[in-house]
């Protein structure tokens, strides 16, 4: 994305601070592109460390009454967001579509997924219950409670420009706190769309916040002294950088890095089912997921076939513009990320892989400047190319050949990263030795793509996680709280000071 002062014959979207639309203190601009066009469609404001502390500052404000007040309030609000999400879903998955490329129904499930999570925190009434246990002691009762943190932070990437930051500010809003969310530069309208909507909903001004920007608006954040945590969806180098700068700055972190998520293939798996769930999976949103399978590890002599099955689905996907219908893939987000993909694949090519599927030279008729690039197959892949070692974020899928399932385990366990895995058998025992040794944090078994459902929490594992706890479910209530534990005592006679550590 293009930075530096720039014309505004385009919309420009605004920051959300304070509960009103607001311009940007920096005069630099970057440009937002429809990837099916090439087209510039909008502009979006690059914030610095002032604009920043504009934003922290209205969510302090905001904090003393927005924690104080009920709980269940907090619920009605959420419970109202929640509605008109739903009623406005379709305006969002269009508004991504634009920005993103990817086709209207990926969208339209990724804005659901988002709403599921909203869904989970209107329960917050029950989810930030206490604990408490009576006479621990002769007349003492212990008890705790959970209370917010104060102002929190997100920061999102640029692949699901509603779903991840709903994954963050729902939960930390029902938990009390107040919230800063710097969204994609690359397609920031979603996020802005959100804040409006749950201003609607009766959200007090103050209480989210929304600052667009690259690398001066995040090391903003994570410096900022009025910032109490930071979570983070990204790649790893980033998501490295905000977890020790941001915890260098004594801020709770959960900072989610990239992956290379394997599929496990069994020689007894139903070719078919297994072909359609990989191809899907691999090339769905042009790749360009964190859980996508863009691996496979084929065991024993299920190779040929399944790369057979591969292949031939690989050549029959729909591409097009992502406001066509029936569409199976879009384009990529930007021009300079489909260079990079199509820099790895020739990259795999050179290095020795045998290359099936070459979805280098696509044309869009009508849409030459669209940023497509099509799928992409590779077979017989060694662990030290760089199509293996590196995560690719676009529409190429690869084979690796092993013998055994210890083999494929192996394998698996010794890649640094550790988000998302899957295998596919009809195999009982051997899906069980697969879920008990395999060292990853998401496991699908038959199942493509395990992001967990909302009401429990996602997350990897190795160099796919910085920190200790999960995003939403109950990790999230979690990572958004803090607890503390109360012991009372009414006597009902005088006692003795004790001078020894008391016990029970």
């Amino acid at each position: 994305m293009a930075s530096g002062t720039v014309s505004t014959t385009v919309t420009t979207v605004p920051l959300w601070i304070n509960g009103a639309r607001a311009e940007a203190h920096s005069p630099r601009r970057g440009s937002v592109t429809n990837p099916s066009t090439g087209e510039v469609i909008r502009q979006v404001p690059f914030a610095d460390a002032q604009d920043v502390d504009r934003a922290v500052a209205a969510a302090a404000a905001a904090f003393p009454a927005w924690s104080a007040t009920p709980v269940m309030r907090r619920a009605r609000v959420l419970a109202r967001f929640l509605e008109l999400l739903s009623a406005n879903q379709k305006e969002i998955a269009t508004l991504i579509s634009e920005e993103h490329g990817k086709v209207f129904l990926d969208a339209m499930g990724s804005v659901q997924r988002g709403i599921e999570v909203v869904e989970f925190v209107c329960g917050a009434p029950h989810l930030l219950k206490g604990e408490l246990l009576p006479s621990v002691g002769r007349d003492v009762d212990t008890y705790s409670r959970l209370e917010p943190l104060g102002v929190c932070a997100g920061i999102t990437p640029f692949n699901f420009p509603a779903m991840v930051p709903l994954w963050m500010f729902p939960v930390a809003i029902a938990c009390g706190n107040t919230f800063v969310l710097k969204p994609s530069e690359k397609d920031p309208s979603a996020s802005v769309r959100m804040a409006q909507l749950f201003q609607e909903a009766g959200l007090p001004d103050g209480v989210l916040n929304v600052v667009h920007g690259d690398a001066e608006a995040v090391n903003a954040i994570l410096d900022h002294p009025g910032i109490r945590a930071v979570s983070f969806v990204g790649s790893t180098p980033i998501a490295r950088h905000v977890y020790s700068r941001a915890a260098g700055h004594g801020k709770r972190v959960q900072a989610l890095g990239g992956a290379k998520n394997h599929a496990v293939v069994l020689p007894d798996a139903n070719l078919d089912i297994t072909a359609d769930a990989i191809a899907g999976a691999a090339y769905g949103s042009a790749g360009e997921r964190c859980m996508a399978l863009s691996a496979v590890v084929a065991v024993g002599e299920v190779a040929d076939p399944l790369v057979d099955a591969l292949a031939k689905r690989a050549k029959n996907l729909k591409i097009g513009p992502s406001f066509a219908d029936q569409m199976d893939m879009g384009p990529l987000v930007t021009a300079a990320h489909r260079a990079r993909v199509k820099g790895y694949v020739d990259a795999g090519v050179s290095e020795g892989a045998d290359l099936v599927v070459d979805g280098r030279n696509l044309t869009i008729a009508g849409h030459d400047e669209g940023f497509f690039l099509g799928p992409t197959l590779f077979d017989r892949v060694k662990t030290s190319m760089s199509i293996y070692r590196d995560e690719i974020f676009g529409p190429v899928l690869i084979l690796l050949r092993v013998n055994t399932l210890d083999e494929a385990i192996d394998l698996v366990n010794q890649n640094p990263y550790g988000n998302g895995t899957a295998i596919f058998t009809e195999s009982g025992a051997a899906a069980r030795k697969f879920e008990n040794e395999i060292e990853v944090g998401m496991v699908g078994i038959n199942v493509p793509i395990p992001v967990p459902v909302s009401f429990f929490s996602f997350g990897g594992w190795k160099q796919s996680l910085f920190g200790d706890l999960h995003v939403y479910g109950t990790e999230g209530i979690k990572f958004y709280t803090r607890t503390k534990t109360i012991t009372t005592r009414w006597p009902r006679e005088s006692a003795a000071g004790a001078f020894h550590m008391p016990t029970m």
